[in-house]
């Protein structure tokens, strides 16, 4: 018989907590990409050309708070 998903989960969790590296490891911080005042002025011109409702503007928010964590990790 085959265990359900979610027993699947529970155990996995469980497991987590026998890992042996430490919590106080540093974490990787990724690098941010500097971006020129002209590229940033050609993007919100770009992204203001853009029709209402597009899918982008909500992943360029994402990406912002993406960067915005990498610059705190630093």
């Amino acid at each position: 018989m085959k265990p359900p998903p979610a027993a699947l989960a529970i155990a996995m969790l469980w497991l987590t907590g026998c890992a042996t590296v430490g919590s106080n490891t540093r974490a990787l911080c990724l690098p941010v990409v500097d971006y020129t005042t002209a590229e940033q002025a050609r993007a919100a011109d770009e992204v203001e050309a853009l029709p209402e409702g597009a899918v982008i503007v909500q992943m360029l928010v994402d990406y912002a708070v993406l960067r915005d964590q990498a610059r705190a990790c630093r």
